[in-house]
């Protein structure tokens, strides 16, 4: 009899903890998970010198070493069905003369699993007082998930060789291995004014891949970027990216949770920097729109301006293209001018704005909510988005008041802080 009574309270308190889980918006866990393997200021970390070259092709099973430092020479292709494994701790630096780029061509895999403790870590090969956003390329995985362009493969416009250049297919559940506890740091190197490498391009990436706990640092294109693809993605951090924190096109279908977006207004460009840029196609001419649009599901989410009073280059928090599906939902969103932006061809109608959910959100220090790029905030958005069912709450609370510990100089802890209720729940 005792035992059963243990089992029911051990079951009613893990249903609390889930339901408390559920209702708290931002961010989770019962621990700042963001400790021990994150760094906020990588220019102060001093990395050994390389003691190997990488260059060339990888054309069967590959092994880094921790107790070697490894230099990213060139574009450096993972061919013929190999494995590239990366033991936890190894450090990889890409060669900035020579744009180094590492990418996992269709059909091999990454096996890149670091440790909360000893994660892998890919940057700069420069000084410490040399380093910048865009000092070597990043990481490109090409995968065999479905994209919606015709004819269901396409190619990624960054100068690869022609031959390995290609992603799509139809294997949703496709699997191109493992990034876990992972740093990429100082990529996104810009090829010409139309063509700039993004810290981690997943094309036609397919669901079973592994994707969490990675931290983007000062991109100098996007942090994370899915051409198509099925994934499922959780315990992001994307820090000062020069461009988009999060984009998604060519039909994604995305699972994003438990993830964080720190922007800063001096870490952005002209062309408009927000952390989640979404839409169906890059061009509606090459699009099958016989095939799946663009969907995107995220939930707790937070997305913060640091600079609270200085929105600099930084613009909306969210930027959504027509003929797309988007859902946020348990997040915190503050400081950006202003929440969310539709484009105009979305249009006022119930049937697009239905596309489009945002659900129990927190939109804190914002300077507008959810308007349109052809008519600003409508009365049809107002009255759409302002139903009780959705619970979005305008508040205006220092970042302070709204974090456990927002403080990028320490060790900073972007949870709720649970002495605000309004951030915990309804």
């Amino acid at each position: 009899m005792k035992t059963k009574v243990q089992f029911v309270l051990i079951t009613l308190i893990s249903s609390f903890f889930l339901q408390a889980q559920q209702q708290t918006k931002g961010i989770i866990g019962t621990n700042n998970w963001m400790n021990n393997w994150t760094n906020f200021k990588p220019v102060a970390n001093e990395y050994n010198e390389a003691t190997n070259i990488i260059a060339g092709t990888i054309d069967k099973d590959t092994k880094l070493l921790k107790r070697n430092t490894y230099q990213l020479v060139g574009v450096v292709y993972v061919t013929n069905n190999a494995t590239l494994t990366i033991e936890p701790g190894t450090v990889i630096r890409g060669d900035d003369k020579s744009c180094g780029t590492l990418v996992i061509t269709n059909g091999s895999k990454i096996m890149a699993e670091g440790l909360e403790t000893d994660p892998i870590v890919f940057t700069t090969n420069k000084e410490k007082t040399e380093r910048k956003p865009g000092d070597w390329g990043g990481i490109i995985i090409l995968g065999k998930a479905p994209i919606n362009t015709l004819g269901g493969l396409h190619t990624l416009p960054f100068d690869l060789e022609p031959m390995l250049n290609h992603y799509g297919g139809s294997d949703a559940e496709d699997n191109s291995g493992i990034l876990k506890y992972v740093r990429i740091e100082y990529a996104g190197r810009k090829l010409s004014a139309l063509k700039e490498l993004n810290g981690l391009s997943l094309a036609g990436v397919g669901r079973k891949t592994i994707l969490n706990n990675i931290q983007i640092s000062f991109s100098n294109d996007d942090s994370f970027e899915c051409y198509g693809g099925d994934i499922n993605m959780s315990n992001l951090v994307s820090y000062r990216t020069t461009d988009d924190d999060f984009d998604f096109t060519q039909g994604a279908q995305i699972n994003i949770s438990n993830s964080i977006a720190i922007r800063h207004p001096f870490s952005s460009d002209v062309s408009g920097s927000r952390c989640f840029e979404v839409d169906s196609y890059d061009k509606i001419q090459n699009t099958d729109m016989s095939k799946k649009l663009t969907r995107i599901n995220a939930s707790n989410i937070t997305l913060v301006n640091l600079e609270e009073n200085n929105q600099g280059l930084v613009r909306e928090a969210v930027y959504v293209r027509e003929n797309t599906l988007f859902n946020l939902s348990n997040s915190i969103v503050s400081g950006f001018t202003p929440f969310a932006l539709l484009e105009e061809n979305i249009g006022n109608s119930d049937a697009n704005l239905a596309k489009i959910t945002f659900k129990n959100v927190i939109v804190n220090n914002c300077n507008g909510g959810i308007t349109s790029e052809s008519s600003g905030t409508t009365p049809a958005i107002e009255n759409w988005y302002n139903k009780p069912e959705f619970g979005i709450g305008y508040t205006k609370m220092k970042n302070s008041e709204l974090f456990t510990t927002p403080n990028i100089k320490g060790s900073p802890d972007f949870r709720a802080n649970q002495n605000n209720t309004i951030a915990i729940g309804n």
